[in-house]
Formats: C-alpha cells, structure tokens, sequence
C-alpha cells in the first residue's frame, strides 16, 4: 500500500508546483478589492518603433549592459541585433522596456510605453553592417505586421531627444528602410513651398519637439540628409513642405 501513496504525494506536490507557477504569472491583484474578472482586457499595444546604436564594441557588451545598467541607471531594449546580423531579444514585446527615456514624438509623451526599442550593435562612428541592415528590415517585417504598427512609425532616438542623444546618427541608412517601405520619407518631386509656409510648423507635424529648435534641426538633418548643421536651408525647406503633406493625408500622431 505504500507505493500508492508515494505516487498520491507526488500528484499532490506537482499539482502544487503547477498552481504555485500560475500564480508568479498571474497580474497582481489589490487585496482591498473583491476580485471579478473581466474578459474585456487587451496587452500593451506598441505604436512606435525606435532604432538605436549601442555606442558599444561588441554585442556582448551591449547585452551585459542591456541586462544591467549604464551611466544613468538601469537599461534595457526590445532587441538588439548583432553587426553579423544576429537578433537578440531581450525583453517581451508586450512589457515596457527602459530604452528611451525622456522626450516627445508628436503628441506621444512617454515613448517607453508607447513602443519597441531596437539596439543595433554599432560604436557609433562606423558604417552599418549590410547584414545587419538587412536583419533589421526582417525585424521591422515582422513587428509591423504582427503588431500592427504603422510602418511610418520608425524614429531614431535622436529624432524625439534631440538634445540628448546622436542615435542613430548620421550613418544610419534611412534611406535604404524607406526603400523597403519603412518610415516616413519624402515621395515624389521635391518642389519649393508655397509662400506662407511655416517650416517650423512642419517640423512639428511631423513629431519634432521644438523646444530646442536647433536641436531638432540637428536631428532632422542626420535623419534626411545626413548632414550637421543647425540651421535650414532651402532644401530642407523642399523635404518638409513634402513631409507634411504625407503627414496630412494620414494618421496623425497620438498615444
């Protein structure tokens, strides 16, 4: 008779482990309410993708600290994708990564919450890696798709905090992800604005903080001219006016 019991124990014990590991995995639930489940509840829907650089020389030093802290505390991304185009993920799409910190895009205010953070392993002064480029694409094929995240929805870093950061700096092939459909970017015959044209207004609609408007036009230039400078120039002028009539047509920015 022993043996059955042995085996009724070992049930019991199971059945605990299972029950005791739905529970880690269980939302918290307030003790000072009477809990009564709603099936009418969603995940975190990301509507923005961010692109960074590591600023690191190698992808295991980006993925130590990715796993711990920098200078500033602790930090983390979505993905990080290796200069030999190996795609690491870090942190599940539906939580909030800590990758962006503080800065706006448009009327998006808190741009953890709003989105998924991708590293791309690069010093921060070398070219890009075509392999990890073309990684890169198959990633935004994929999140854009299965999240639903409009594909105009692809900032760099520097685009929403232009007076912190450079990422992913002038390097960046922004081109090359427009010409897979990604990104907002200029289409068509880029003419001269008609009189009146507010370019600041412009640089607003598309998502630029304006705070800082030698800032943001450092940011603007690294993303569509690959260029530094702080000030506009006529074909900057001729890349906005075209920018804001795409944005016009469609979605605006929201949370």
């Amino acid at each position: 008779m022993s043996r059955p019991i042995r085996l009724s124990r070992s049930v019991a014990v199971l059945a605990l482990v299972a029950l005791l590991a739905a529970c880690a995995h269980a939302p918290p639930r307030n003790p000072l309410a009477t809990w009564v489940p709603s099936p009418n509840h969603d995940i975190r829907r990301p509507v923005l993708i961010v692109v960074h650089f590591t600023n690191q020389h190698s992808a295991q030093e980006s993925l130590d600290t990715l796993r711990t802290k920098n200078s500033g505390g602790p930090v983390s991304s979505h993905y990080l994708v290796g200069s030999d185009g190996h795609i690491y993920q870090l942190v599940s799409d539906q939580l909030r990564a800590w990758h962006g910190g503080g800065g706006h895009w448009g009327t998006i205010t808190d741009i953890n919450s709003a989105s998924i953070g991708i590293e791309l392993d690069n010093d921060g002064h070398s070219p890009f890696a075509q392999a990890q480029i073309d990684s890169l694409l198959r990633l935004l094929t994929d999140l854009t798709t299965r999240l639903h995240i409009p594909r105009t929805q692809i900032i760099g870093h520097q685009d929403f905090a232009p007076t912190r950061k450079d990422d992913p700096g002038p390097l960046f092939p922004w081109s090359q992800l427009a010409a897979a459909g990604f990104g907002l970017w200029p289409q068509g015959e880029l003419i001269d604005p008609p009189a009146g044209f507010d370019p600041w207004m412009a640089l607003g609609l598309v998502g630029y903080p304006l705070e800082d408007r030698a800032a943001a036009v450092r940011a603007f230039h690294n993303h569509y001219r690959g260029i530094g400078g702080d000030a506009l120039d006529a074909q900057d002028l001729r890349i906005l006016y075209n920018l804001a009539q795409i944005v016009e047509r469609g979605t605006p920015l929201t949370d």
